[in-house]
């Protein structure tokens, strides 16, 4: 069997350190061609002795010299900064790039790997709510496919292959509520880092975890799967599903419905992105149906949970309003992260920032560039003496 090139994007982080486990399983199926981090090169140094990739690019500030020679030791080139990612992204040799990056950075580099006819298994929200529209006319220009690895993306694509994308009636996104799904809105001033960070079934990175809490990746990933699956926001639900069993659903227009069911491990979607079309085996847990005393579906509460009603405005009105919503909530969780804002105050800031900001409705590339980084200075030089 052909091995594949394959280059991962963020690889010190949780998805791309669940990957690398993937991978370690299958190791004479890829060639690992590119690692790259933001800042933890130590880590990155490790995971280049273990799988060997051709090269390394550490997008943070790192001592350069000493970094260079400990990689040339091992015959791995060294590259630093955005631009050396941006670059890579457009040329490296891999048929396969993982975007397990962390904010907005992701947006430019997974537009030049399409470009390059590069298959994008894609677990970066935000290159999807910044720019969805852009990236998903770039990837059917080139007939280039995305492959989701969120898990409820994961889901409904699964569930909606082979099927007729005009018989859905809608998809529904599962959430688990975070760890915050039976508490009293009351309570919800008084949350604590710690708590936000508690979550009951997924281990994840710290952004993605208090957006669980706030609902806020449910809202991201609404934007996600209107572009993704080229579907009316209209037709895309959520429902709280506290046990996490069922990751997604589709419902079609004769009152069928399909649904992906699995236990809670980032490392069952993300090996299905990496071997599509195939499944390969792999052991991340089986599944007991009779000791599964019960499968449960909430409604959220939209007043508990305003990053739902946040996201499908944004949505809505469009242009830029998905960047100024992915940045704000960007900043807003770095400060409650931080200790500078409480918890309830992260939805109120994203709040504020979208009644501020004056869209433009059909934006360029270089314009959702620059709402991102408006909304990062609005708030940090405007909103927060006020806060």
């Amino acid at each position: 069997m052909r091995s594949k090139n394959i280059s991962i994007w963020g690889s010190t982080g949780s998805i791309g350190r669940q990957t690398l486990d993937v991978i370690s399983r299958y190791a004479d199926r890829f060639d690992m061609v590119t690692l790259t981090a933001h800042q933890n090169v130590s880590l990155a140094f490790e995971q280049a002795k273990q799988f060997h990739p051709r090269r390394v690019v550490i997008t943070g500030k790192v001592d350069y010299k000493e970094w260079a020679r400990r990689f040339e030791e091992l015959h791995i080139e060294f590259l630093v900064g955005k631009e050396s990612l941006i670059d890579v992204a457009g040329c490296d040799e891999a048929h396969l790039v993982v975007n397990a990056l962390v904010g907005s950075v992701g947006l430019e580099a997974t537009l030049k790997a399409i470009q390059a006819e590069k298959t994008v298994a894609l677990a970066n929200k935000e290159v999807l709510v910044m720019a969805g529209k852009m990236v998903v006319q770039e990837a059917n220009k080139r007939n280039v496919r995305i492959l989701p690895i969120d898990s409820e993306h994961s889901a409904l694509f699964q569930c909606l292959r082979g099927e007729d994308r005009k018989s859905v009636r809608r998809l529904i996104l599962t959430a688990s509520g975070g760890p915050f799904y039976n508490r009293d809105q009351s309570e919800m001033d008084h949350v604590t880092v710690e708590e936000a960070l508690n979550h009951p079934n997924w281990s994840m990175g710290k952004k993605v975890t208090i957006d669980s809490a706030t609902l806020m990746n449910k809202g991201l990933e609404i934007i996600e799967a209107r572009w993704l699956f080229e579907m009316d926001a209209s037709k895309i639900e959520v429902v709280i599903h506290p046990q996490s069993i069922i990751h997604s659903m589709v419902e079609f227009m004769d009152g069928s419905i399909k649904a992906q069911l699995g236990l809670p491990d980032m490392r069952t979607p993300i090996s299905y992105a990496l071997t599509y079309p195939e499944r390969w085996a792999g052991d991340y847990g089986w599944m007991d149906f009779t000791r599964m005393n019960q499968l449960t579906f909430l409604p959220p509460d939209p007043e508990k949970y305003p990053a739902l009603r946040l996201a499908y405005d944004a949505l809505k009105v469009g242009g830029t309003a998905p960047a100024v919503l992915n940045a704000a909530d960007e900043v807003a969780v770095d400060l409650f992260l931080s200790g500078r804002i409480q918890f309830n105050q992260i939805t109120e800031i994203i709040d504020r920032v979208l009644q501020y900001h004056e869209v433009i409705v059909h934006p360029e590339f270089q314009e959702i560039l620059n709402a991102d980084r408006w909304t990062r200075k609005v708030i940090l030089k405007k909103m927060m003496p006020n806060l």
